[in-house]
């Protein structure tokens, strides 16, 4: 197994109390096995699967992994769309023993090449589209054994005969639910992601709870229209899903009409998704009432919420719209919004039962109720839930960072806020001015590092604004070198080969010169004010 310490990871103090339910990821679906064999736990474009065949099919890719030579902890990345094959895989990994890295496909060549490097993965499978972009950085990607192509149906599958060639008997591997299990590459606050590790305890503690709080639901069906290469959508997904006994389907559109086809096709009755995508949901002319009658509601999360999106949500379902806070440290979510209780403006709810949260101050001592500090959050000491909750290991390969935010047994967030003397959390100030445009994370490092590359670049500073569809959109100010000559235009078609398309500048201006602060930074909030 995995040598913690060697990759920059911290063992917890204590191993957590167990919650009850399955022991690891990787036993996820033997109640399903058990007690309900034909009941049908998984549909996607190009499959259905039973309780009984998605386990079979799960041992065969485990074995086909085992036969190329992945044994425990070795790292199995992929970079599929939403389809069966996405979770088959999965579950495969996690039974060989192995930590899942799932690619996120939007992300531009350069992005994937350091996450598969600095992972060292030594299996990756994609779509025709994918391994043929990972596959002209190979020559850098020193611990990439295998590249396999997954094209269910078409001329250039290598995944379904691998398949067809091992065994459905159990793999012999032997899985302690402290084991790690997943990285997941935030973006990065310093123009570089890093990857959290997280135990099959981490990943299977949110379902554990959902189960507690909501009871099972055999007639629910959880859609997953967001992309499911992230590692919160397959806690939240499947393995929370069949926790509940609940089928999982999975969404390969995110377009209103293709999500409606969804919803009315797989009679879904719930799936989270960011509010510009519920938006057009509910106000595209072409979807109408008859196909979202299936639902029941709508999780919605991953971006502030402007007003006119909440009125629109409760008239639709007549009731207010939840917000949370979370994090792929933690992971998943931290608070949420109870919609049965009166609102209260500004929060992001109260802490889910299996957390403890602390607002600390720069030394790391508790401040007094109602002022301001550092997010930190750690188990809960009393409850159904009590010292079950862990965070992840820590940074895969950074032990400083691990170190960092882990002190004093508690996950330090690096977002500012407060609570109230009833428990709601404010969110005062986000993580190193993270943007959350339409969901998804962009951290202006990141795009700031590609806009340095430029020689024409002097100097920049990318922040987001308000957007009443995405929440929020990336700006940003460009100082120019001496005598360059360059369109806001140019420069962002300069990012296009380097970054993931949701990161790429909604909006560049040309400024002659910066506000800076004494230290010599860049005054972002003065920026942000003009804009």
């Amino acid at each position: 197994m995995i040598d913690l310490v060697a990759h920059g990871l911290i063992e917890p103090a204590s191993p957590p109390r167990y919650a009850g339910g399955p022991t690891s990821a990787a036993a996820v679906l033997d109640d399903l096995v058990a007690t309900h064999p034909e009941h049908e736990i998984l549909v996607g474009r190009h499959g259905r699967y039973t309780s009984v065949t998605l386990d079979e099919a799960a041992n065969r890719a485990a074995n086909a992994l085992r036969a190329h030579g992945v044994t425990p902890g070795d790292r199995v990345a992929m970079a599929l769309p939403n389809d069966v094959d996405l979770v088959v895989a999965f579950l495969g990994t996690v039974r060989a023993g192995a930590m899942w890295l799932g690619v996120n496909r939007a992300l531009a060549a350069p992005e994937k090449r350091f996450i598969l490097a600095d992972s060292g993965a030594k299996v990756f499978l994609g779509d025709p589209e994918m391994t043929a972009q990972v596959g002209l950085h190979l020559h850098e990607l020193a611990d990439l054994e295998h590249l396999i192509t997954v094209d269910p149906g078409g001329d250039h599958d290598e995944w379904y005969p691998r398949l067809a060639a091992v065994t459905a008997d159990p793999p012999p591997v032997r899985i302690d639910r402290m084991d790690p299990a997943a990285i997941a590459y935030t973006s990065g606050t310093t123009g570089f992601p890093k990857g959290v590790v997280h135990t099959h305890h981490n990943l299977l503690l949110p379902g554990a709870v959902g189960m507690h709080t909501q009871g099972s639901d055999w007639h629910g069906r959880v859609g997953v229209p967001l992309p499911l290469t992230i590692l919160n959508l397959i806690i939240l997904g499947p393995l929370t899903a069949w926790q509940r006994k609940q089928g999982l389907i999975a969404m390969d559109r995110i377009d209103a009409v293709g999500m409606a086809q969804w919803i009315r096709d797989e009679s879904i009755t719930t799936f989270s998704a960011v509010p510009a995508m519920v938006h057009d949901l509910l106000t595209h002319p072409e979807v109408s009432d008859d196909m979202l009658a299936s639902l029941d509601a709508i999780g919605v999360g991953g971006a502030d919420m402007p007003d006119a999106f909440r009125r629109l949500y409760q008239e639709r379902f007549s009731r207010p719209v939840g917000t949370g806070y979370g994090l792929t440290e933690a992971p998943t979510a931290v608070t949420v919004e109870d919609p049965n209780e009166e609102p209260v403006p500004g929060t992001c709810g109260k802490a889910l039962p299996q957390v403890h949260i602390v607002i600390c101050a720069e030394d790391g001592t508790a401040v007094p109720i109602g002022e301001v500090g550092e997010v930190c959050v750690g188990p809960r000491s009393d409850g159904v839930f009590a010292d079950v909750y862990r965070p992840m290991l820590g940074y895969w390969n950074q032990p400083e960072a691990s170190a960092d935010a882990l002190r004093d047994g508690l996950l330090h967030t690096g977002d500012m806020g407060v609570l109230d003397d009833e428990g709601h959390l404010f969110i005062k100030d986000r993580k190193h001015d993270l943007i959350i445009r339409g969901g998804a994370n962009v951290y202006p490092a990141e795009v700031e590092r590609v806009l340095h590359d430029d020689p024409r670049v002097a100097a920049c500073a990318v922040f987001g604004v308000p957007d009443d569809r995405l929440g929020e959109k990336v700006v940003g100010c460009v100082q120019l070198a001496p005598d360059a000559d360059v369109a806001p235009e140019e420069l962002i078609a300069h990012c296009v080969g380097n970054l993931a398309s949701y990161k790429l500048p909604d909006e560049l201006r040309i400024v002659a010169d910066f506000e800076r602060t004494p230290m010599g930074k860049i005054r972002k909030t003065a920026l942000r004010d003009q804009w």
